[in-house]
């Protein structure tokens, strides 16, 4: 625990960086200054809702599209946790599990679910969804932080059975999103999280960018992570502590 807090105060330093992002700036509004961010345990229910208020509107700003998936732009409300990745299906890794509420037209990363309730899977990139991701420090962005990658044939990684087959610590749970006036919410079973429900959380508002490398087919080893942070507008702790417990 000491080696992420470690880790975090890391991606702070990076936060509070100046570090060059034309497009970052083009959404940084008080759509992402966050207020307030909580998750409260519905024992009656078995689910955790995990909300963030922010002074604008939530989710009402989302990302023009790059037309391709190279470069394409992604925008997120992020809330770190104390939980394990073992915690919501992935094997035993180093790193921080996070839930991040996203929005990216350029491609539609949760194949099994329908956000847009269209009749088509494909065409959802930009409705605001949840990503189970693990973060770990990556001094080739601004943010400091990128989503884990691993080789295709490494034998050792675990991925929950709704991942979107990308190779990065990723899920794709078809959680229920809800963006209301400036508040955005999300519902978690409590069997989908191991029936934790006494983690520590924070919750920040952040850039980010697809990078598919050279050819296409990357592997983690340029320039550039796969999904990186890029800029981060807001922390709701102001100093990414991870403060926060779930209310009951």
């Amino acid at each position: 625990m000491k080696k992420a807090f470690f880790s975090l105060s890391l991606f702070l330093l990076a936060y509070a960086s100046s570090f060059a992002c034309d497009k970052c700036k083009n959404y940084d509004n008080h759509n992402f200054k966050i207020k307030s961010a909580s998750v409260r345990h519905d024992a009656s229910l078995g689910v955790t809702i995990w909300e963030i208020k922010v002074e604008g509107q939530a989710g009402a700003t989302t990302p023009k599209p790059a037309g391709s998936l190279n470069g394409a732009p992604v925008l997120g409300y992020v809330f770190p946790t104390t939980l394990h990745p073992s915690d919501v299906g992935f094997n035993k890794t180093d790193g921080i599990l996070a839930l991040a509420l996203t929005s990216h037209p350029d491609f539609d990363d949760s194949p099994l679910w329908d956000e847009s309730a269209d009749g088509n899977y494909d065409n959802d990139g930009i409705v605001w969804h949840p990503h189970w991701v693990v973060l770990v420090e990556d001094k080739r962005v601004g943010g400091g932080y990128s989503v884990k990658e691993f080789k295709k044939d490494d034998k050792s990684v675990v991925l929950p059975k709704i991942n979107p087959g990308m190779p990065m610590y990723m899920d794709s749970p078809g959680y229920n999103v809800v963006t209301q006036n400036n508040a955005i919410r999300v519902i978690v079973p409590d069997y989908r999280i191991n029936n934790k429900t006494d983690f520590k959380f924070d919750a920040l508002s952040c850039y980010m960018e697809v990078s598919t490398g050279e050819g296409g087919s990357h592997e983690g080893a340029g320039p550039k992570p796969m999904l990186g942070v890029y800029k981060v507008y807001h922390i709701a702790s102001g100093n990414l502590s991870l403060p926060y417990s779930v209310k009951k």
